[in-house]
Protein backbone atom coordinates (compact mmCIF):
# COMPACT_ATOMS: atom_id res chain seq x y z
CA UNK A 1 0.00 0.00 0.00
CA UNK A 2 1.04 3.66 -0.82
CA UNK A 3 2.13 4.89 2.87
CA UNK A 4 0.14 8.03 3.39
CA UNK A 5 1.53 10.26 5.96
CA UNK A 6 -1.21 12.07 6.78
CA UNK A 7 -2.76 8.42 8.37
CA UNK A 8 0.82 7.39 9.68
CA UNK A 9 0.89 10.85 12.27
CA UNK A 10 -3.23 9.86 12.73
CA UNK A 11 -2.48 6.25 14.03
CA UNK A 12 0.99 7.34 15.50
CA UNK A 13 -0.16 10.99 17.67
CA UNK A 14 -3.73 10.06 18.37
CA UNK A 15 -3.09 6.38 19.95
CA UNK A 16 -0.25 8.00 21.89
CA UNK A 17 -2.62 10.51 22.84
CA UNK A 18 -5.00 8.24 23.86
CA UNK A 19 -2.77 6.25 25.60
CA UNK A 20 -1.37 9.40 27.65
CA UNK A 21 -5.10 9.96 28.90
CA UNK A 22 -5.57 6.41 29.70
CA UNK A 23 -2.72 6.14 31.80
CA UNK A 24 -3.13 9.39 33.48
CA UNK A 25 -6.66 8.13 35.35
CA UNK A 26 -4.83 4.53 36.10
CA UNK A 27 -1.75 6.50 37.72
CA UNK A 28 -3.87 8.88 39.58
CA UNK A 29 -6.73 6.14 40.32
CA UNK A 30 -4.18 3.88 41.90
CA UNK A 31 -1.79 6.69 42.77
CA UNK A 32 1.25 5.01 41.73
CA UNK A 33 4.17 6.34 42.64
CA UNK A 34 2.08 8.84 44.73
CA UNK A 35 -0.15 10.15 41.82
CA UNK A 36 0.30 12.81 39.82
CA UNK A 37 0.23 16.04 40.67
CA UNK A 38 -1.93 19.20 39.49
CA UNK A 39 0.55 20.51 37.45
CA UNK A 40 2.02 16.81 36.35
CA UNK A 41 -1.57 15.91 35.72
CA UNK A 42 -2.48 19.18 33.36
CA UNK A 43 1.15 18.94 31.39
CA UNK A 44 -0.27 14.80 30.68
CA UNK A 45 -3.55 15.84 29.69
CA UNK A 46 -2.65 19.48 27.35
CA UNK A 47 0.21 16.93 25.79
CA UNK A 48 -2.94 14.25 25.05
CA UNK A 49 -4.91 16.93 23.46
CA UNK A 50 -2.50 17.92 21.83
CA UNK A 51 -1.19 14.78 20.26
CA UNK A 52 -5.06 13.73 19.73
CA UNK A 53 -4.94 16.92 17.11
CA UNK A 54 -2.52 16.46 16.01
CA UNK A 55 -4.34 13.27 14.64
CA UNK A 56 -7.56 14.22 13.83
CA UNK A 57 -6.08 17.27 11.81
CA UNK A 58 -3.67 14.79 9.92
CA UNK A 59 -6.22 12.77 9.03
CA UNK A 60 -8.49 15.58 7.12
CA UNK A 61 -5.20 15.71 4.97
CA UNK A 62 -5.69 12.22 3.37
CA UNK A 63 -9.22 13.65 2.23
CA UNK A 64 -9.91 14.99 -1.32
CA UNK A 65 -11.96 17.19 0.21
CA UNK A 66 -11.02 18.39 3.88
CA UNK A 67 -14.34 20.41 4.01
CA UNK A 68 -16.85 17.38 3.41
CA UNK A 69 -14.95 15.72 6.45
CA UNK A 70 -17.90 15.76 8.53
CA UNK A 71 -19.48 13.30 6.14
CA UNK A 72 -17.20 10.84 8.01
CA UNK A 73 -19.36 10.75 11.56
CA UNK A 74 -22.74 10.14 9.31
CA UNK A 75 -22.49 6.30 9.18
CA UNK A 76 -21.45 5.21 12.44
CA UNK A 77 -24.08 2.06 12.42
CA UNK A 78 -22.02 -0.01 10.44
CA UNK A 79 -18.47 2.04 9.82
CA UNK A 80 -15.38 1.42 11.92
CA UNK A 81 -14.29 4.72 10.39
CA UNK A 82 -17.32 6.94 11.29
CA UNK A 83 -17.49 5.55 14.92
CA UNK A 84 -13.44 6.41 15.46
CA UNK A 85 -14.14 9.76 14.34
CA UNK A 86 -17.51 10.24 16.82
CA UNK A 87 -15.57 8.78 20.26
CA UNK A 88 -12.55 11.14 18.78
CA UNK A 89 -14.58 14.00 19.05
CA UNK A 90 -16.48 12.82 22.19
CA UNK A 91 -13.00 12.48 23.74
CA UNK A 92 -12.86 16.23 23.82
CA UNK A 93 -15.01 17.19 26.55
CA UNK A 94 -14.55 15.04 29.05
CA UNK A 95 -10.21 16.12 28.99
CA UNK A 96 -10.97 19.59 28.43
CA UNK A 97 -13.64 19.02 31.47
CA UNK A 98 -10.97 17.73 33.44
CA UNK A 99 -8.25 19.91 32.45
CA UNK A 100 -10.43 23.07 33.29
CA UNK A 101 -11.50 21.06 36.54
CA UNK A 102 -7.75 20.79 37.85
CA UNK A 103 -7.35 24.19 36.71
CA UNK A 104 -9.32 25.77 39.12
CA UNK A 105 -9.84 22.93 41.99
CA UNK A 106 -6.25 21.22 41.91
CA UNK A 107 -8.31 18.16 42.30
CA UNK A 108 -6.46 15.18 40.90
CA UNK A 109 -7.69 12.06 43.45
CA UNK A 110 -11.26 14.14 44.34
CA UNK A 111 -13.98 11.71 42.75
CA UNK A 112 -15.74 14.00 39.98
CA UNK A 113 -12.32 14.73 38.94
CA UNK A 114 -10.94 10.90 39.06
CA UNK A 115 -14.62 10.24 37.01
CA UNK A 116 -14.12 12.45 34.06
CA UNK A 117 -10.54 11.54 34.08
CA UNK A 118 -11.55 7.92 33.38
CA UNK A 119 -14.29 8.79 30.83
CA UNK A 120 -11.62 10.24 28.83
CA UNK A 121 -9.66 7.65 29.31
CA UNK A 122 -12.32 4.95 28.67
CA UNK A 123 -13.53 6.87 25.41
CA UNK A 124 -10.09 6.94 24.18
CA UNK A 125 -9.16 3.64 24.61
CA UNK A 126 -12.49 2.59 22.52
CA UNK A 127 -11.09 5.29 19.78
CA UNK A 128 -8.04 3.33 19.90
CA UNK A 129 -10.17 0.07 19.18
CA UNK A 130 -12.26 1.18 16.70
CA UNK A 131 -8.90 2.50 14.62
CA UNK A 132 -7.65 -0.78 14.55
CA UNK A 133 -10.87 -2.01 13.29
CA UNK A 134 -11.19 -0.08 10.56
CA UNK A 135 -8.12 -2.19 9.12
CA UNK A 136 -8.76 -5.10 11.12
CA UNK A 137 -11.88 -5.89 8.76
CA UNK A 138 -10.60 -5.48 5.18
CA UNK A 139 -10.15 -9.00 4.20
CA UNK A 140 -8.82 -7.64 1.23
CA UNK A 141 -5.37 -7.33 2.43
CA UNK A 142 -4.00 -10.43 4.44
CA UNK A 143 -1.78 -8.19 6.34
CA UNK A 144 -4.68 -6.66 8.42
CA UNK A 145 -7.06 -8.94 8.43
CA UNK A 146 -6.05 -10.23 11.75
CA UNK A 147 -7.05 -9.38 15.71
CA UNK A 148 -2.70 -8.94 15.89
CA UNK A 149 -3.97 -5.10 14.28
CA UNK A 150 -5.80 -3.57 17.18
CA UNK A 151 -3.87 -5.06 19.58
CA UNK A 152 -0.83 -3.74 18.29
CA UNK A 153 -2.48 -0.55 18.18
CA UNK A 154 -3.09 -0.41 21.89
CA UNK A 155 0.08 -1.85 23.26
CA UNK A 156 1.88 0.62 21.03
CA UNK A 157 -0.03 3.53 22.08
CA UNK A 158 -0.04 2.52 26.03
CA UNK A 159 3.64 2.04 25.40
CA UNK A 160 3.77 5.89 24.06
CA UNK A 161 1.91 7.22 26.93
CA UNK A 162 4.14 5.06 29.24
CA UNK A 163 6.85 6.73 27.96
CA UNK A 164 5.68 9.98 28.07
CA UNK A 165 4.48 10.21 31.23
CA UNK A 166 7.83 8.38 32.46
CA UNK A 167 9.84 10.82 30.94
CA UNK A 168 7.76 13.75 32.47
CA UNK A 169 8.29 12.43 35.84
CA UNK A 170 11.72 12.13 35.65
CA UNK A 171 12.30 16.03 33.56
CA UNK A 172 10.18 17.22 36.90
CA UNK A 173 12.16 15.63 39.12
CA UNK A 174 8.80 13.72 40.70
CA UNK A 175 9.63 9.88 41.88
CA UNK A 176 9.04 8.08 38.86
CA UNK A 177 10.31 4.08 39.46
CA UNK A 178 6.99 2.86 39.09
CA UNK A 179 6.01 4.48 36.34
CA UNK A 180 9.06 3.67 34.64
CA UNK A 181 8.64 0.11 35.07
CA UNK A 182 5.49 0.40 33.59
CA UNK A 183 6.77 2.19 30.74
CA UNK A 184 9.89 -0.63 29.88
CA UNK A 185 7.13 -3.50 30.54
CA UNK A 186 5.02 -2.27 27.92
CA UNK A 187 7.65 -1.26 25.15
CA UNK A 188 8.70 -4.92 26.11
CA UNK A 189 5.14 -6.56 25.59
CA UNK A 190 5.17 -4.58 22.60
CA UNK A 191 8.19 -5.69 20.70
CA UNK A 192 6.84 -9.16 21.54
CA UNK A 193 3.49 -8.75 19.76
CA UNK A 194 4.68 -6.94 16.83
CA UNK A 195 7.46 -9.63 16.37
CA UNK A 196 4.42 -12.11 16.63
CA UNK A 197 2.60 -10.21 13.85
CA UNK A 198 5.84 -9.95 11.50
CA UNK A 199 5.93 -13.56 11.97
CA UNK A 200 2.57 -14.35 11.37
CA UNK A 201 2.89 -12.06 8.26
CA UNK A 202 5.40 -13.70 6.58
CA UNK A 203 3.70 -17.12 7.04
CA UNK A 204 3.26 -18.29 3.35
CA UNK A 205 -0.53 -17.98 2.84
CA UNK A 206 -3.33 -15.93 1.83
CA UNK A 207 -5.46 -15.86 -1.35
CA UNK A 208 -3.70 -16.56 -4.99
CA UNK A 209 -4.11 -15.98 -8.61
CA UNK A 210 -5.75 -19.45 -8.71
CA UNK A 211 -8.46 -18.78 -5.83
CA UNK A 212 -8.62 -15.26 -7.12
CA UNK A 213 -10.09 -16.55 -10.48
CA UNK A 214 -11.93 -19.40 -8.60
CA UNK A 215 -9.42 -22.21 -10.55
CA UNK A 216 -8.19 -23.93 -7.68
CA UNK A 217 -7.06 -27.39 -9.32
CA UNK A 218 -5.68 -25.68 -12.46
CA UNK A 219 -2.30 -23.91 -12.51
CA UNK A 220 -3.12 -20.19 -13.58
CA UNK A 221 -1.04 -17.74 -15.28
CA UNK A 222 -1.30 -14.00 -16.16
CA UNK A 223 -1.33 -13.22 -19.76
CA UNK A 224 -1.79 -10.26 -19.97
CA UNK A 225 -1.57 -7.91 -16.74
CA UNK A 226 -2.55 -4.44 -18.42
CA UNK A 227 -1.55 -1.84 -16.71
CA UNK A 228 1.58 -2.68 -14.61
CA UNK A 229 2.38 1.42 -13.38
CA UNK A 230 1.44 4.52 -13.42
CA UNK A 231 -2.70 3.76 -12.74
CA UNK A 232 -4.67 4.71 -9.30
CA UNK A 233 -4.33 1.08 -8.54
CA UNK A 234 -0.56 0.20 -9.19
CA UNK A 235 0.01 3.62 -7.48
CA UNK A 236 -2.10 3.46 -4.15
CA UNK A 237 -2.28 -0.59 -3.94
CA UNK A 238 0.86 -1.97 -5.43
CA UNK A 239 3.58 -0.27 -3.20
CA UNK A 240 6.40 -2.46 -2.33
CA UNK A 241 9.21 -3.14 -0.65
CA UNK A 242 12.28 -5.31 -1.39
CA UNK A 243 12.44 -8.00 1.54
CA UNK A 244 16.22 -7.07 2.19
CA UNK A 245 15.44 -3.27 2.53
CA UNK A 246 12.38 -4.07 4.76
CA UNK A 247 14.49 -6.30 7.44
CA UNK A 248 17.04 -3.64 7.57
CA UNK A 249 14.35 -0.95 8.87
CA UNK A 250 12.80 -3.33 10.74
CA UNK A 251 16.20 -4.04 12.65
CA UNK A 252 16.14 0.33 13.29
CA UNK A 253 12.24 0.77 14.08
CA UNK A 254 12.99 -2.13 16.75
CA UNK A 255 16.31 0.14 17.87
CA UNK A 256 14.61 3.51 18.05
CA UNK A 257 10.98 2.37 19.19
CA UNK A 258 11.97 -0.19 21.67
CA UNK A 259 15.41 -0.56 22.61
CA UNK A 260 16.54 2.61 22.92
CA UNK A 261 13.88 3.95 24.75
CA UNK A 262 13.98 1.09 27.07
CA UNK A 263 18.20 2.12 27.81
CA UNK A 264 16.93 5.91 28.20
CA UNK A 265 14.47 5.44 30.79
CA UNK A 266 16.10 3.01 32.67
CA UNK A 267 19.17 5.08 32.83
CA UNK A 268 17.86 8.42 33.15
CA UNK A 269 16.09 7.44 36.13
CA UNK A 270 18.83 5.76 37.56
CA UNK A 271 21.10 9.22 36.84
CA UNK A 272 18.89 11.38 37.27
CA UNK A 273 19.31 12.87 33.87
CA UNK A 274 16.47 14.66 31.70
CA UNK A 275 18.08 14.21 28.89
CA UNK A 276 17.77 10.62 28.80
CA UNK A 277 13.96 11.31 29.78
CA UNK A 278 13.46 13.43 26.22
CA UNK A 279 15.86 11.13 24.16
CA UNK A 280 12.81 8.26 25.73
CA UNK A 281 10.32 10.74 24.03
CA UNK A 282 11.41 11.51 20.69
CA UNK A 283 13.04 8.16 19.86
CA UNK A 284 9.87 5.97 20.72
CA UNK A 285 7.41 8.94 18.53
CA UNK A 286 10.32 8.47 15.42
CA UNK A 287 10.22 4.41 15.80
CA UNK A 288 6.67 3.99 16.65
CA UNK A 289 6.49 6.31 13.09
CA UNK A 290 8.70 3.99 11.46
CA UNK A 291 6.40 1.02 12.57
CA UNK A 292 3.28 2.71 11.27
CA UNK A 293 5.20 3.04 7.80
CA UNK A 294 6.31 -0.31 7.57
CA UNK A 295 2.34 -1.14 8.50
CA UNK A 296 1.20 0.42 5.74
CA UNK A 297 3.77 -0.15 2.86
CA UNK A 298 3.72 -3.67 3.27
CA UNK A 299 0.26 -4.14 2.66
CA UNK A 300 -0.65 -5.83 -0.46
CA UNK A 301 -3.92 -5.70 -1.70
CA UNK A 302 -5.88 -8.73 -3.34
CA UNK A 303 -5.80 -6.36 -6.65
CA UNK A 304 -2.23 -6.93 -7.11
CA UNK A 305 -3.22 -10.19 -8.55
CA UNK A 306 -4.55 -9.19 -11.69
CA UNK A 307 -0.72 -6.58 -12.04
CA UNK A 308 1.24 -10.37 -12.06
CA UNK A 309 1.85 -10.42 -8.20
CA UNK A 310 1.14 -14.19 -7.52
CA UNK A 311 0.36 -14.35 -4.01
CA UNK A 312 -0.85 -11.32 -1.24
Amino acid sequence: MHPALAVIFLTLFSGGGFGIAALTAIVNDFQIDGGLSPLQTMVAMILSLVFVTIGMLSSTAHLANPKNAWRAFTRWRTSWLAREGVFAVLYYPFAVLYLIWIFFTGGTHDPIGLILANLAGIIGLVTVFCQGMIYAVLRTIRQWNTPLVPTNFYAMGLATGATVLAAERIIMGAPAKTLVGMALVLLTVSAVLKGIYYFWVSRPRGPSIRTATGFNRSTVRILDQGHTFGTFLTEEFGHTLPAGKARGIKVMMYFFAFALPIVALAAGLALAQTTLAWVAVLSVIFGIGVERWLFFVEAQHVVNLYHGRQQC
